[in-house]
């Protein structure tokens, strides 16, 4: 699944459970969940497919979590933070191994983290709106919670 996806999904979770501890891992167990559905994907050990879109889709990430933090209202912007942090993290193994060699996270949940996944490589457009979907809803309403508070 894209990253942009799972930044949409956690700042709904930092919404719902507004205290970061538990925003993050619930976004953390929210990426799992995703990770079971269909979504797009390349597979392991195909590096020279996923890379290019991959960054891409960080800049993009990187983008929707900002819009969302600055959406947010005070009091729920921590949380939101969270939950989108938490939901990115299961990821991690992706970049340590392309910029160290090797993932942040024990073999054993690599291992899971790999079993779960639904890839198909025809699925990148309904990925990319699905993003874009959740980014929106989720800027949306979250403004409506600040607008709410003023």
């Amino acid at each position: 699944m894209i990253i942009s996806s799972h930044v949409g999904a956690g700042a709904f979770v930092g919404m719902a459970a507004p205290r970061p501890v538990p925003a993050l891992a619930l976004g953390f167990l929210s990426h799992l969940v995703m990770d079971a559905m269909p979504h797009w994907g390349t597979g392991p050990n195909t590096e020279p497919e996923w890379l290019p879109i991959a960054r891409k889709d960080g800049v993009a990430g990187l983008a929707a979590m900002a819009l969302l933090t600055a959406a947010a209202p005070a009091d729920r912007r921590v949380g939101v933070l969270a939950g989108m942090i938490g939901a990115c993290l299961p990821d991690t193994d992706k970049v340590g191994r392309y910029f160290v060699g090797s993932s942040p996270w024990p073999a054993r949940f690599d291992r899971f983290h790999e079993a779960i996944q639904n890839e198909a490589r025809h699925r990148l457009p309904r990925e990319v709106a699905t993003a874009a979907v959740l980014t929106a809803a989720g800027t949306l309403t979250l403004r409506r919670l600040a607008a709410r508070r003023h």
